[in-house]
């Protein structure tokens, strides 16, 4: 054999090893897209199951929510209602305050001006007189009435 033919030889073994490096590699690539083919079919089984069902599940929710609008709007109109009613217990809340005020000065005023006259003393036996006379039967009170 001469240089020639070994050279021609070594050029055939490589493209063959190379020949079969690419059919390797294009089997495994083969391989590889028919998973990915799988795969996808799966992906567009599940899409067509769940756009299936969201379409009523988008009703059901748009209803709810026409539904929720409804029911907040009834809710806003309730409270307008109910504001007036708040705010007359506030001020009916500042008049009670106000009342209890001028009572607690009349009080004052007439304590300090009975103390200084005397005249509480006088009050005092006055009620309670008025007070035993209330007590007492009807049959007393006319006695008393009387004079007896």
């Amino acid at each position: 054999m001469s240089g020639a033919e070994v050279a021609g030889l070594i050029a055939a073994i490589a493209f063959l090893i190379i020949a079969c490096a690419i059919a390797l590699i294009a089997i495994r690539i083969g391989g590889v897209t028919r998973e990915i083919k799988d795969t996808v079919a799966e992906v567009n089984k599940s899409l067509d199951a769940i756009n299936a069902e969201v379409g009523p599940l988008t009703h059901e929710v748009e209803a709810l929510l026409t539904k929720s609008n409804t029911l907040l709007n009834d809710v806003n109109g309730k409270v307008a209602a109910i504001d007036p009613v708040f705010t007359a217990i506030g001020e009916l809340g500042e008049s009670v305050s106000d009342l209890n005020t001028s009572t607690r000065n009349l009080a004052s005023k007439v304590t300090n001006g009975a103390k200084e006259s005397g005249k509480v003393a006088v009050a005092a036996k006055v009620s309670k007189k008025a007070l035993s006379l209330l007590k007492k039967k009807p049959a007393d009170q006319e006695a008393v009435t009387n004079g007896k």
